[in-house]
């Protein structure tokens, strides 16, 4: 055996420990309980912000830690989470939707620790919580989208089909649904259009009523209106799935809950505002020509909706000629006026409608609408009420100057940071239908401290019978396999924290798997030196047999090991993909701690040594 190892080996392992402790340490301070402040756009927030929020919680006798400003948010901090929650209604009541008001966990770690970049590892939903977000799909916006589009097909097809008719409506009928009224002038002109019409739109059920002169209605039927809910259901949740891949949250679930809720499970989420924010906004935009004909001074004409746009009215035909889901991508850029935009490239559908109606509009105003469903809340005697309501506002009027095809750009937007954010939520993917947070819940704080107590309670506990044997029966070789038990446990949670990964319970019991499997490949180790030395073999020679003749074992153990746990990682769910994470990281470091920290130890313990009689290793 070599007597003197390699000081770079024992440079690199003093390194490794470094690091090992720096990325590992933070999840030893925990965290505040603590309430976020944001602005609902890009706007900074105003600096008196943060006395307001120190008279309400005054006013209400709410004790705080802390408020502090970081980064584009305002950060209070609490001592318990009753008091953070009664924060939060009576905050999101008195600021109503003034700013996202979102509950948040802040780090404890020392400042000393932040600037390496420390953080402490995230917890999932069943060990700390994180959030839980109801999102509900408003499918009944898509299906007036959808009829209010139509009233134009239906006109067309009776004018080449030279009907006459007076007039044409969307009209809501009292259990709430909607429907198209079409008025005709005699009675034959409405047999005409009731033969003709009910062939051309087979997703309509078409019925006359007389009672009310000629006149026929159309309305979709159930199997046309499920087909839409479930296309905006389905397209919504892939949209959701790209905008939580956004935010960096692993382990995500986002899974469809009932006829128009998506249920979003964002564990460990520490910025719990930018998820409602983001998750919760539509970047549905609405590109529709602007009504000229008529004065915007006076109310809307039939077919047409008044808007304001930079201070003044403005008259926008109802017809969507492009909506946000045709884009594919979009990315913010400066044009060569100096003023930001967005470059938008089309692919989703709906290209070809709109190049046709540029193409015939060359020289008209054309407005691109931008679609948000809000939702606020308010104390309402004494009780927290959510109110939703959908805003529209045009964010850009520009004359068509050429039929405009795949690529185009959105110009005169407010400002740099502005066209950015525009960019992201449409290039995450422009929702096809509004959402609004129906339900936010902070989930079982409670449960996941239990869950954390009694899983390292069963940690601990192994691990000490583990420690008390290993030392009882291998001595001293057993206590250099307790040491490189502790480090292997300090470098996985060290490399979770610095991945930004996940730690679930299964996570927790992928972790006690690696501790078996670690302490396995000392036990193999030492009973390869006991072996060598019971056959008469030097203590020094013993124990340069033992590591290498167990090292192909040992490897040959942790590569079958890690193939299931890479097949798991593969083919498994949320939470056995963590289990697969946690072991996979285990069996690397595992190799590190068990095999060549421990010989480091041994070297480093008999190298002074000028002769070596025995090995303490219990014989």
């Amino acid at each position: 055996m070599q007597r003197q190892y390699p000081i770079w080996k024992y440079v690199a392992f003093a390194l490794i420990l470094v690091f090992g402790i720096i990325y590992s340490v933070p999840n030893l301070f925990g965290d505040d309980p603590a309430v976020q402040i944001s602005s609902p756009n890009t706007t900074a927030l105003p600096a008196d912000l943060s006395n307001q929020v120190k008279q309400i919680l005054e006013t209400g006798h709410l004790p705080y830690q802390s408020i502090k400003q970081e980064g584009d948010n305002l950060l209070i901090r609490f001592t318990n989470p009753d008091t953070q929650l009664k924060a939060r209604d009576i905050l999101k009541g008195t600021l109503n939707e003034q700013y996202v008001v979102a509950l948040n966990l802040a780090p404890r770690t020392p400042k000393i620790l932040q600037m390496f970049g420390a953080q402490p590892m995230k917890l999932g939903l069943d060990l700390r919580g994180g959030v839980h977000l109801l999102v509900h799909v408003d499918a009944d916006s898509l299906v007036k989208t959808r009829l209010e589009g139509e009233t134009h097909t239906f006109t067309n097809e009776l004018r080449q089909d030279n009907i006459r008719y007076t007039s044409v409506n969307l009209d809501s009928l009292p259990d709430s649904t909607l429907a198209i009224n079409i008025q005709f002038p005699d009675e034959k002109s409405l047999n005409e259009a009731y033969s003709s019409l009910p062939r051309k739109f087979s997703d309509y059920l078409i019925t006359k009523k007389k009672e009310d002169g000629f006149v026929l209605r159309a309305t979709l039927t159930e199997d046309a209106i499920k087909k839409i809910t479930d296309f905006a259901v389905d397209q919504n949740m892939t949209i959701l799935n790209n905008r939580v891949n956004e935010l960096g949250v692993s382990e995500a679930v986002v899974q469809r809950q009932g006829r128009d809720h998506v249920s979003v499970d964002l564990p460990g989420v520490q910025d719990t505002a930018r998820a409602k924010d983001l998750l919760g906004k539509t970047a549905t935009l609405k590109f529709q020509m602007v009504e000229t004909e008529h004065d915007a001074s006076g109310s809307a004409p039939m077919g047409s909706k008044l808007y304001d746009y930079d201070g003044r009215p403005i008259l926008l035909k109802n017809q969507v000629i492009l909506s946000g889901s045709s884009i594919t991508y979009a990315t913010s850029a400066f044009g060569e006026d100096g003023r930001p935009n967005v470059q938008v490239r089309l692919g989703g559908g709906g290209e070809s409608l709109f190049h046709r109606v540029t193409a015939d509009n060359v020289g008209k105003p054309m407005a691109v609408v931008y679609v948000e469903s809000k939702s606020n809340s308010k104390l309402i005697n004494g009780k927290l009420v959510v109110v939703r309501h959908q805003v529209e506002k045009v964010i850009n009027v520009a004359t068509i100057q050429s039929a405009l095809g795949n690529n185009f750009q959105i110009t005169g937007l407010s400002s740099e940071k502005y066209a950015e954010n525009l960019a992201l939520l449409l290039r995450s993917g422009a929702l096809t239908a509004p959402v609004d947070i129906a339900q936010e819940q902070t989930v079982g704080p409670s449960l996941g401290a239990a869950n954390i107590e009694k899983g390292i309670l069963s940690l601990v506990v192994g691990t000490s019978l583990v420690f008390l044997f290993m030392i009882l029966y291998y001595r001293l070789f057993g206590l250099f396999a307790d040491l490189a038990l502790l480090l292997n446990v300090v470098f996985i949670v060290a490399i979770l924290s610095l991945l930004g990964g996940t730690l679930t319970l299964p996570g927790i019991a992928g972790i006690v798997l690696t501790v078996g499997m670690s302490v396995d490949a000392n036990v193999l180790i030492n009973e390869r030196i006991r072996e060598e030395l019971r056959n008469g073999m030097s203590p020094i020679s013993s124990i340069r047999a033992g590591y290498e003749r167990a090292f192909s074992t040992i490897v040959d153990a942790n590569v079958t090991t890690l193939i299931v746990a890479v097949v798991l990682f593969a083919l498994g769910s949320g939470s056995v993909k963590s289990f697969a994470v946690t072991l996979t990281i285990g069996l690397a470091t595992s190799m590190v701690t068990a095999i060549y920290f421990t010989r480091s130890l041994v070297n480093f313990f008999y190298m002074n040594k000028k002769q070596v009689k025995r090995l303490s290793i219990g014989i």
